[in-house]
This record gives structure tokens, C-alpha cells and sequence, in this order.
């Protein structure tokens, strides 16, 4: 028999085995840790006394048949091996034990596989939809350095691969979420990742999965040919031709730019596809491969999950409502006609701008132009200004400041439904801007006069106009507004005086970055909301794009009055982060510190 000096120093004495027969259960605290002994069929066991569900004691919890179950919600765990029936709950910690001259000794060894562990239970969650076990896994994770790519990565795959309408608003939400990082407090980073992964799980729930098209058996295949196929398949609705050309073109290796080409221009053949949704898809799933796939990674399609995800936005594609079957595009005004007329000069319009681009001064009218009554007049000047060297980001910058404006100047008479009719242009002629930035093809560039008409549709939310806060509105101390903008959002109807404290705050000299933050973190306690976030990530891309930044103000004034009219809400997401959060932490929920044995 090995004497205590020579046993590892791993093994902490727990209590004597007379003890444990007597009572048949002991709480101990052994370096810090809270540790339930049970005494059953002459054996002794040693788990963590939290519960790993929701932390309740499970000291006192009924032990029958080497099974133990939590009185709180019934988990059952396995006592040997600290297993359980019940994947909702998770595997509790189970802990060797030694008896050495009656006494109980508890092997206390950190575990060394706990990455693996928490990856697979991130898994678990999401095939399951438990946001308690998405949320413990993504903190999890991230606190042992683990990048956040790497549970958005898991995310991608599975939203992608079991859902059955395709790359929906769980994916673009995550896709969303992982876009704001840069802008977050550190701590808020895993609560948008499980924000963003609860939503995919809601979306995959019950989905069977996605199986694969296969590529046509060719090596021969040009960009050309398949670009024509695919958009001739788009346009007949034909689902599978469509992705079997797609996945073609990534089993080829066609370029990222050609394969970003190729879904824009099929996205733009027909307008303002679901409300502006499918391009919007198009460039979040794009946005999502960017992430997860190395920067020093070439311009071939070497994209990781290229195929899955490419494949998952063929059906929005082929199966969207097309607003030229709208009648709101057709009567009073055909916009449809307008633009079409407007699209056969796009050539030769953008081929007498090429010699003076780099000189194009945005006219002091054209905004108010944009934001006017006369929809052949927009498309005019839309045409004008390529025609005297706009480049067409900057076409699209200005189209998406004019929707941010309509936000922005939303009266809040209106219906509150309408917020979404005001929101919709916004993000979708954010979509388009971040598409051209990445492919500025005269294809794409249809969707700037398609956001542009979505914003003219627009113009009776504006009427009358919310009047935009006064630059002129300053106070000598700014951070002490942002103090007061938690407790605003505390309260409904609040939306106008969140626009002017927002306002007030940058006017006066506020650090954008630190309202940003703190405008996501404020996003992120409240229950998710698709348009809510689409708003918030749109709004600081574009914001952090424009060269100046008080004419950037209204945009963040317009995504802070959009999240005030939308908040508060019940919260209930937050309260289960703040669980997982509390758990990990190893807080002391629900035990009796009174019932411990002292182990020395």
C-alpha cells in the first residue's frame, strides 16, 4: 500500500467510508469543486454536484440502479460513468475514486478532451434546437481559445446541409452575427455566435437533409456556357439543372469573382427577387465562405463548404416571387417598363463614363431626386451620373444611404408593420453595394436601380418626415448619453428620442466605434429578430464604408431607431445565455453550502 506522500497529488482525500455508508450521500468541496458521493450497491461514486442541465444540486437527488435523476427536471445520468439518458442535459463529471485504509479518495484531474467535448455537444444542440447547449458550448469554446470561426463553421455546414427551403434567415442571421464581431465588446463576442446558431437550429428543426447533386461528368465546360445555363435554369425555375450547374462550375474551379458573377447576374435577371431576401442571401452565403476560408487561400473557388452552401441558395433563386408580377411595380407607374428601358442603356452609358471616372461630384440635388415622386427621374439620374464617370459602388453607396434616409425619417404615425416596408430597400440595397464591391458587373448594377425603385415605393412612410436630429443639438459630455441608452430601450415607443440621443452623441463628438458596441450589445439582449439584425449589421457596414462621418450620422440613427421599435422584448434568449454563462462560470445557482462536509 502506497503511503499519502506517495500517492499523485491528484488524489484529494474526501471522507471516510464509514461516513458515506451511514448517509448514503455526501456533498464535499474539493479544490473548490462541489462534489456529490453516493454510496450504492457497495460501490462508491463521485460526480460534480451541479447538474450539468441548469446547475441544480444533485446531492439529494434519488439513486436507484446505479442511475441518479436531477428532482428538477428529471435528467438521469449513468453514476459510473456520469453519462446521461438524457441529451438535452448533458454528461455530468464523474471523478475516480480510491479507498485506501477507509478513507475516500477522489481523483480531481482536469480533463484534457474538453474541446472535442464541447464540439460535439455544439452538435448536439443544433440537431436537437436546445439553445441552453448552444449557448455552454460556444462559450465553452471560445474560452479555450478556440477561433470563432470555427463554431460558425459548424454552424454553416449543418444549416446548409438540413433545411428545406435552402439558405434561409438562420444563415443569414449567423452570417450577420459573425459580420459584427469586429465591432463587439469581447464578452459579447460567444453571445452573437449563440444568437446566431439558436437561429439556425430553428431553422434546420425536423429538416431532413439536403442530398447531393452531383457535377455533369465534363472537364470541358467554359464560365460562359454554364453562366448562360445557369441563369436560363433560374429563369425556368428549374431547381436541379440550376444546381447541378452551380456545382459544376465549383468542382471546375471556376474563380470566386465568375461563381459571384454567375448567382448576381440570375439574382438581377428578374426584380427585387422575395422582397429584396434572395440577393441578400446570395451575398450573406458569400460573406460566410469568405469567413471561413484562409485570406492567403487563391482566387480559385477554394472556398471551404463551397458546394454545400452554393447549392442551398439554388432554391430562393428558382422559387422567389418576381416583382415584375407585382402590381405594385406595374400600376400606377410601370417601374418595370422604366427600368427595362433604363437597362439597354446601361452599355453604352457606362462605356462614356469610363474616360471621366474618378471626377464624378455627387450634384447637390440628386439625393433629394432619389428620395422624390418621380420614378422616371430617378432612373434618369441614376443614368446621368454613370454617364459623367460615377463608378458603380458609388452608384450603390448613394442608392443605400437614400433607403438608410427613409428609416432614418420614418414617422412613427405609421403602422408599425411599415418598418419592415421601410427596412427591406435598406438591406437589400446594402446587399447589392457589398456584391458590387466584389463584382462590379453591369448585371449586378441592376440591382442598384431595382433598390432605387424599392425606395421610391417607398416615399409615402416618409410623409410626412420624421425631422432628423439637429447637428446643432451638442452636449459638452457625450459618453454620459450612452450611459442613459440602456434604460431607454428599457421602455417601448421610445424610437425618436433613441434617434436623438444617437445623434446627439456623435454630433457632440462620440466615439462611433463605442456606440456601435454598444447599440450590438443592446441588439443582442433582446430576443433575435432577423430584421432587427440585417438592420444593425447593414447600417455599420455602411457607416464605416462612407468618407464622412456626419453625413454617416442618420444611418446610425436609423438602425437605433429601428432596434427601439422593436424592444423591448421578453428577453428570454438572454436569460438562457446568462445560465449557460453563470454555469460555466462555475456560479453557485441553487446549492447549500450548509450540507457541505468539510474533506480536511
Amino acid at each position: 500500500m502506497k503511503s499519502i506522500s506517495d500517492r499523485p497529488q491528484s488524489l484529494v482525500r474526501a471522507a471516510t467510508l464509514v461516513e458515506l455508508q451511514e448517509k448514503g450521500q455526501l456533498l464535499v468541496r474539493l479544490n473548490q469543486q462541489p462534489i456529490a458521493l453516493f454510496y450504492s450497491d457497495d460501490r462508491v461514486y463521485a460526480i460534480d454536484n451541479r447538474c450539468p442541465h441548469m446547475g441544480f444540486p444533485l446531492h439529494g437527488s434519488v439513486c436507484k440502479d446505479g442511475i441518479v435523476t436531477c428532482p428538477w427536471h428529471y435528467a438521469r445520468f449513468d453514476l459510473a460513468s456520469g453519462g446521461t439518458f438524457d441529451s438535452w442535459a448533458d454528461d455530468v463529471r464523474s471523478f475516480p475514486v480510491q479507498i485506501r485504509d477507509g478513507e475516500i479518495w477522489i481523483d480531481v484531474t482536469p480533463l484534457d478532451n474538453l474541446k472535442v467535448h464541447h464540439q460535439q455537444r455544439l452538435q448536439d444542440g443544433l440537431e436537437q434546437g436546445i439553445s441552453l447547449v448552444i449557448a455552454k458550448s460556444v462559450i465553452a469554446l471560445l474560452d479555450l481559445g478556440i477561433a470563432p470561426t470555427k463554431p460558425f463553421q459548424v454552424g454553416l455546414s449543418f444549416g446548409t446541409r438540413y433545411n428545406k427551403t435552402g439558405w434561409d434567415t438562420g444563415l443569414t442571421m449567423l452570417t450577420c452575427m459573425m459580420n459584427l464581431l469586429p465591432y463587439l465588446d469581447e464578452s459579447d463576442c460567444p453571445r452573437a455566435l449563440y444568437q446566431g446558431l439558436s437561429a439556425v437550429a430553428r431553422d434546420s428543426a425536423g429538416s431532413p437533409p439536403h442530398f447531393r447533386v452531383h457535377p455533369l461528368p465534363t472537364t470541358h465546360l467554359d464560365f460562359v456556357t454554364l453562366k448562360a445555363w445557369f441563369r436560363q435554369f433560374i429563369d425556368q425555375r428549374d431547381r436541379e439543372a440550376a444546381e447541378r450547374c452551380l456545382v459544376t462550375a465549383v468542382e471546375l474551379g471556376i474563380s470566386r469573382t465568375q461563381i459571384a458573377e454567375m448567382l448576381f447576374a440570375a439574382a438581377t435577371d428578374h426584380r427585387y427577387l422575395d422582397v429584396g431576401h434572395v440577393l441578400d442571401f446570395i451575398n450573406k452565403a458569400l460573406e460566410a465562405l469568405d469567413a471561413v476560408t484562409p485570406s492567403e487561400h487563391g482566387e480559385a473557388t477554394d472556398w471551404q463548404e463551397a458546394e454545400p452552401v452554393l447549392a442551398s441558395l439554388v432554391a430562393g433563386l428558382a422559387n422567389a416571387t418576381r416583382m415584375e408580377e407585382a402590381s405594385s411595380w406595374r400600376y400606377p407607374v410601370d417601374l418595370v417598363a422604366i427600368l427595362e428601358e433604363a437597362f439597354e442603356q446601361l452599355p453604352a452609358v457606362l462605356e462614356t463614363g469610363k474616360s471621366q471616372r474618378g471626377e464624378w461630384v455627387q450634384p447637390p440635388e440628386f439625393l433629394s431626386v432619389l428620395l422624390g415622386e418621380d420614378a422616371q427621374a430617378i432612373a434618369n439620374g441614376l443614368l446621368d451620373a454613370l454617364r459623367s464617370g460615377c463608378t458603380e459602388e458609388q452608384l450603390a453607396q448613394i442608392v443605400t444611404y437614400a433607403a438608410a434616409l427613409r428609416v432614418a425619417r420614418f414617422h412613427t404615425n405609421n403602422d408599425h408593420g411599415d418598418w419592415n416596408s421601410a427596412h427591406h430597400p435598406f438591406t437589400f440595397a446594402n446587399a447589392v453595394l457589398q456584391g458590387i464591391r466584389r463584382v462590379p458587373t453591369v448585371e449586378l448594377l441592376r440591382g442598384v436601380f431595382d433598390a432605387a425603385m424599392s425606395v421610391y415605393l417607398n416615399r409615402f412612410l416618409n410623409v410626412p418626415p420624421a425631422r432628423l436630429p439637429d447637428a446643432k443639438d451638442t452636449v459638452a459630455n457625450p459618453e454620459s448619453l450612452l450611459e442613459k441608452l440602456p434604460d431607454l430601450l428599457d421602455r417601448q415607443q421610445q424610437v425618436n428620442e433613441t434617434g436623438r440621443l444617437v445623434a446627439q452623441y456623435l454630433y457632440s463628438g462620440g466615439n462611433p466605434k463605442a456606440l456601435m458596441t454598444v447599440l450590438a450589445k443592446l441588439m443582442l439582449r433582446e430576443n433575435r429578430d432577423f430584421h432587427v439584425m440585417q438592420s444593425m449589421e447593414a447600417a455599420f457596414r455602411l457607416y464605416s464604408q462612407l468618407t464622412n462621418p456626419v453625413e454617416g450620422v442618420p444611418v446610425l440613427v436609423a438602425a437605433a431607431r429601428y432596434l427601439a421599435a422593436h424592444a423591448p422584448t421578453m428577453r428570454s434568449q438572454e436569460q438562457t445565455y446568462q445560465m449557460a454563462y453563470r454555469l460555466h462560470r462555475g456560479d453557485r445557482l441553487f446549492e447549500d453550502t450548509e450540507s457541505e462536509v468539510n474533506a480536511d
